[in-house]
């Protein structure tokens, strides 16, 4: 093998150990198993309930579903309480009542923590606007306590949208239109310079509302202080549409007769759909004719998103751009399923209705903006850098009890550009923004190293739970003749996961692993076919069935194909934090979120490798590796700024 680093060897001997420990279940030589403005910005609050993920048995197309094979004998599935019962982001459907709890340590505990992702000084979170200087993020949160109820808005500040510094709470849930809680809204900025925000509010008679607030001062650069409108709620849920299916206004936008447009989530008839509103002054509004766009068997949209994105630029556009070379994008968070789906489409601002241009990868039935944990996105536009960023939530894999006991849980996503693809035409970008590469330290590069099959080889970078990976692959057939005629072919899919092994995959990184390998989580590709101009479907996948000894956990399996051009190297980013880890397959085409709570590979412990599961496909791997920094989120220094 050649590389830069001349300490990189093959590792084998765990290898042999924990295949030994498959034999008699499983015949494999690896076991790597049972693993936002118009302003130019949007304000959200990122979503409201159980948000750990629930998969269903749709029969939709296969680039939409999750694998999560491996998993049925071990989690019980619970249905989740209701909405309007409070439901607690902890009805972990993958955990039954009986899993037994995981002694945890307060070093453990402490560990999981992030080091440059955003989530709140303590208690449970769930979500910015760019103003005067600042990029404003508004979330929901528990004051109170770790887990779910009590929602208030937080606020937080920063110049570079990864230096975060706390601010006071911006609205509380204190009348009646809100005292149930102050739910997801936008922000939108008017003419004169006023910004508006629209916010669902839960009220006391347990009805979704839309109410109105704006800033005391708009001059104030922290946007300190909001004020309620007095004559709230502003909308409430029209004839057939029931009073907890109705939520999530976003930013507004722009028409040709002078008039805003807001949509916002509902459902009607298992039939998940967007209404849209028109207003000339953010208190009267009328209801349009049409659904913006509705899809039978979705069940409730919330947090839907709706933006422009250029097909032939490099630049984000402002929410009420349109016209040639414009498409929308239509996202929806799915209330029975919390998954992010998005179509893109055609906006036909005549009637205010859309299209999605394949109907077979309509919203809630096609593509996923992430495959892993993940829920309640919505992008803003930032005027400051001409980009689209993205919001995602991620909240916790654990227990109630783990939250409470450690006094925080969820964060968010590092914010993520979003481009159309204009290779696919199908697809949206995701990349993390330039600010995160500020972070960055000392860097190692690897180049040309060789993985056989069947191995694992070791990257000494040192400790690796604060990461930027870099990595693309090559492949390298043993047999020149008949190995693409194989009866068994290779694994479409995550299959149960790496240890499944085939031709051609899987093969890729083991992030967050000890040197024993009793605990990992592979980050991977797995080819169907390979070679000679044969048709082949990449899938990318994360694997946390081994991610954690620890019983109470959900670790399952995430994945989705890739399309992967005939002139492209297959490529992966990571950024590693701890307990979660972003992965970007193909410059963002594909993208899974995960959190992983290793109780050993922690620490200095912390290891990476490559592993090439395939069996008949050397494996070429290049990679440059950052070590990240923290990024100290603290509370804003108001003695300095006096």
């Amino acid at each position: 093998m050649v590389g830069m680093k001349d300490d990189v060897v093959e590792h084998h001997a765990p290898l042999l150990e924990l295949a030994e420990e498959e034999e008699g279940r499983r015949s494999i030589p690896l076991k790597l198993r049972g693993y936002l403005v118009i302003f130019g910005s949007m304000v959200f609050l990122l979503s409201m309930a159980a948000l750990i993920i629930i998969y269903q048995s749709h029969d939709y197309n296969d680039e939409a579903k999750i694998e999560n094979k491996g998993n049925e004998n071990n989690y019980n599935q619970v249905l989740p309480r209701g909405i309007a019962e409070g439901v607690s982001a902890k009805s972990n459907t993958f955990l039954s009542e009986t899993t037994p709890s995981y002694n945890w340590t307060n070093a453990m505990l402490s560990w999981q923590r992030t080091a440059f992702h955003f989530q709140p000084q303590w208690n449970w979170m769930n979500g910015p606007l760019f103003h005067k200087g600042w990029y404003h993020l508004f979330y929901q949160y528990n004051p109170y306590s770790a887990v779910w109820g009590n929602i208030t808005w937080g606020h937080a500040v920063s110049r570079d949208l990864i230096h975060w510094l706390y601010l006071p709470e911006a609205i509380v849930r204190d009348m009646w239109f809100d005292i149930n809680g102050a739910w997801s809204g936008s922000a939108t900025l008017l003419p004169d310079g006023e910004i508006v925000m629209l916010y669902t509010g839960y009220t006391d008679q347990e009805v979704q509302v839309q109410n109105l607030a704006y800033p005391a001062d708009a001059s104030d650069p922290l946007l300190l202080n909001w004020v309620k409108y007095a004559k709230n709620p502003v909308m409430v849920p029209p004839h057939g549409i029931g009073p907890h299916d109705f939520r999530d206004p976003t930013t507004a936008w722009f028409g040709p007769d002078n008039k805003w447009r807001v949509t916002l989530g509902s459902m009607v008839n298992r039939a998940g759909l967007s209404l849209v509103y028109k207003t000339t002054d953010f208190i009267n509004y009328e209801l349009n004719d049409h659904y913006l766009h509705e899809v039978p068997g979705t069940g409730m949209w919330e947090c839907v998103d709706f933006y422009p994105v250029s097909i032939n630029g490099s630049v984000g556009l402002d929410t009420s751009a349109n016209g040639p070379g414009v498409k929308h994008v239509l996202k929806a968070s799915l209330d029975d399923t919390k998954v992010d789906y998005y179509a893109i489409g055609s906006y036909f601002i005549e009637n205010d209705t859309w299209i999605p241009d394949d109907p077979d990868l309509d919203v809630g039935i096609g593509l996923r903006l992430d495959y892993g944990k993940y829920y309640a996105s919505k992008t803003f536009f930032d005027q400051n850098k001409q980009r689209r960023v993205l919001w995602g939530w991620i909240n916790e894999s654990d227990t109630e009890a783990a939250d409470e006991t450690k006094g925080w849980a969820s964060l968010q996503t590092i914010p993520r550009t979003v481009l159309y693809d204009k290779k696919t035409g199908t697809n949206l970008l995701q990349w993390p923004v330039e600010e995160i590469d500020s972070l960055r330290l000392k860097s190692d590069e690897f180049k040309q190293v060789l993985v056989k099959p069947g191995t694992v080889v070791p990257l000494h970078i040192g400790t690796a739970t604060q990461l930027d990976i870099f990595a693309e692959f090559e492949m390298e057939l043993l047999e020149s003749e008949g190995v693409l005629n194989k009866e068994n072919g290779g694994v479409v899919g995550c299959g149960v996961g790496a240890a499944e092994r085939s031709p051609f995959g899987p093969f890729g990184i083991l992030a967050i692993a000890n040197d024993q390998l009793s605990e990992l989580t592979p980050i991977y590709f797995s080819l169907s076919n390979y070679g000679n101009g044969t048709s082949t479907t990449t899938s990318f996948c994360v694997d946390e069935t081994r991610s954690s000894k620890a019983p109470d956990v959900s670790k399952l399996v995430f994945g989705s194909k890739v399309p992967v051009l005939s002139d492209e190297k297959l490529s992966m980013r990571l950024l590693v934090d701890h307990s979660i880890i972003e992965s970007f397959a193909q410059g963002g085409r594909t993208v899974i979120s995960s959190r992983v709570y290793p109780t050993e590979a922690i620490y200095g412990a912390a290891r990476l490798f490559l592993f090439n599961n395939a069996t008949d496909i050397n494996i070429k791997a290049s990679l440059k590796i950052w070590q990240l920094n923290s990024a100290f989120i603290r509370p804003f220094p108001f003695h300095l700024a006096q």
